[in-house]
């Protein structure tokens, strides 16, 4: 079970925040933040609207098992 997606620190994550840590402009304190910005940038579907690399980087992530794929909702919404 992925607690990423309960963690205070996802749940508070805005868009900005996400791809700060991605691309590394916003430093990650744990290892589990850098992790959880990229759950969010997949759920959110944003990693997919971004450069060709957070897309290609996100399905590696799901491939390895990182992270999951997105729960399927009726809305996504992006702060």
């Amino acid at each position: 079970m992925n607690t990423t997606r309960t963690s205070d620190f996802y749940v508070n994550l805005s868009s900005f925040e996400a791809v700060g840590l991605a691309e590394g402009f916003v430093n990650a304190r744990t290892l589990d933040e850098h992790i959880a910005a990229w759950q969010y940038l997949v759920d959110t579907g944003l990693c997919w609207k971004l450069q060709g690399w957070f897309g290609r980087t996100a399905q590696t992530l799901i491939d390895e098992g990182i992270i999951d794929v997105p729960i399927k909702t009726k809305s996504t919404i992006v702060k």
